[in-house]
């Protein structure tokens, strides 16, 4: 059989993906965690396109980078613990069943099986943008409504975030996460549920040529510089996601 070249919409048209994504969620949301379903990975799709596209890869790299995004987190329908090893296994399968290349493939798993900090390393230009695409994404829209629990550091943390974004400056080769949180929540709790992610982050930018910081009100946590107001983008600067 032909291989075919396979796009971000046929990959969401798939049912067996559409449904690994909602058992994925619906296993985590027995499990307590935040919402992992479609809201996730298409967010986590697009910023790892578009970080790919402002760094100047090629289209179907963004693509396959897009691909990469959308079935990231399949493997939570089997379990939460390497669920990134577990997801590079499904993916390949289902993914060889539409007959796409191998070459491609192989790269989607390889992002797959190291977009967690636990075991996971950027070892192509995809993983390293779905890194740093994924750990963004720490959001008050993430929280469960009808599970809320301001004891619980995860769910205070996401629901304390009320804006954040990524920007990429192709000119410095930075890549910055920005993020607004109000006082339900801290930077202490952030990093305290982030800091390994945040590694794997500024591994992932270094990959791809880049240092990353995180800002979160004004104040550059990872780097020593001065606080500042709220950012406004300079000339080299485009902003790659969306709250």
């Amino acid at each position: 059989m032909a291989r075919k070249t396979i796009t971000l919409e046929m990959v969401r048209a798939n049912s067996e993906f559409r449904k690994l994504i909602e058992c994925a969620n619906t296993n985590l949301e027995y499990m307590g965690y935040t919402e992992h379903g479609l809201r996730h990975v298409g967010y986590v799709s697009k910023p790892t396109a578009n970080i790919l596209t402002e760094l100047g890869y090629d289209d179907r790299t963004v693509e396959v980078g897009a691909i990469a995004g959308w079935i990231h987190d399949i493997g939570n329908s089997i379990n939460r613990k390497h669920h990134g090893l577990t997801g590079a296994t499904l993916a390949y399968d289902a993914l060889s069943r539409m007959h796409m290349d191998i070459s491609e493939i192989a790269v989607i798993i390889g992002a797959i099986g190291n977009h967690e900090e636990e075991n996971g390393l950027p070892v192509n230009p995809v993983s390293a943008a779905l890194i740093i695409a994924d750990k963004s994404d720490a959001h008050r829209s993430r929280v469960r409504k009808k599970t809320f629990d301001a004891s619980d550091i995860h769910d205070r943390v996401n629901m304390a975030i009320k804006k954040n974004y990524l920007v990429v400056d192709k000119e410095k080769r930075k890549i910055r996460l920005v993020i607004f949180m109000d006082a339900i929540s801290s930077t202490m709790d952030y990093m305290q549920i982030y800091l390994t992610r945040i590694m794997l982050c500024e591994k992932a930018a270094e990959f791809l040529g880049c240092v990353f910081e995180l800002m979160i009100n004004g104040m550059i946590i990872n780097r020593q510089k001065k606080i500042i107001s709220e950012p406004r983008l300079s000339a080299g600067e485009k902003e790659v996601s969306e709250e």
